[in-house]
């Protein structure tokens, strides 16, 4: 009787947690399948490492991108950063994911070559990945978490060049945080496997971020504002 009784109480909480569980395996399986495809790499095969460049390469460009905003630029570090994880890869023992071992190589190339105007090398990066086609990283911000008009942030095309020129104006501590979260949608300990600092770090550096965000872009923010004076009239 008692562990009938008990059987709906575990099927409510199995139920409750589904999307998150659900979430928990596909991250597992990702992990187990690119286990096996450095695995095959370490081996001497080429297509394992054409599968990994294929899955990443425009995220890759885009988180470059959101940093350096030269679509030439941005292309030399993608390439540059898969040039390192095939050279690397023998130092990657899957303590974490191959993702996040892969956007902090990205990170630290996009501030070394801000810091020393360096260049890349080529790789297997695909050349018909274009600028137009990976969009810009100010597109992909979320504009509930600036705190402004959705339909704005979509439609209005000053607001994405101003969105460009913020990030621009962020050091790379807070435009690496922002650019992670917002348009890679990584966790903060994801984030703070990327940039090698604790999860507390990653949460101040975001709210820090996102406030100077929502002060640069004040005049589409707040109600009343010339902007939106201008657009009511």
């Amino acid at each position: 009787m008692t562990a009938k009784a008990t059987e709906p109480s575990k099927q409510a909480t199995s139920e409750s947690a589904g999307p998150a569980s659900a979430a928990t395996a596909d991250k597992a399986a990702l992990r187990q399948d690119e286990a096996a495809l450095i695995e095959r790499i370490r081996r001497g095969d080429r297509a394992a490492f054409r599968v990994l460049v294929d899955r990443y390469q425009r995220r890759v460009y885009s988180l470059a991108l959101g940093f350096v905003r030269d679509p030439d630029e941005a292309r030399d570090i993608s390439q540059e950063a898969f040039l390192k994880v095939y050279r690397h890869l023998d130092t990657f023992h899957g303590q974490s994911n191959f993702y996040t071992w892969l956007y902090r190589i990205t990170v630290n190339l996009c501030i070394d070559l801000r810091r020393k105007a360096g260049r890349g090398n080529q790789s297997e990066f695909d050349e018909r990945i274009a600028h137009e086609e990976a969009g810009s990283p100010a597109d992909a911000l979320s504009p509930g978490r600036l705190r402004f008009d959705p339909a704005k942030a979509l439609h209005n095309r000053e607001l994405r060049e101003r969105l460009q020129a913020a990030l621009e104006q962020l050091s790379e501590t807070h435009r690496s945080v922002l650019l992670l979260r917002e348009i890679e949608g990584l966790s903060y300990k994801e984030i703070a496997e990327v940039l090698d600092c604790p999860e507390g770090t990653v949460m101040s550096r975001l709210f820090h971020a996102r406030r100077l965000m929502q002060q640069m872009l004040l005049d589409f923010t707040e109600p009343g504002s010339p902007k939106e004076a201008a657009k009511s009239a």
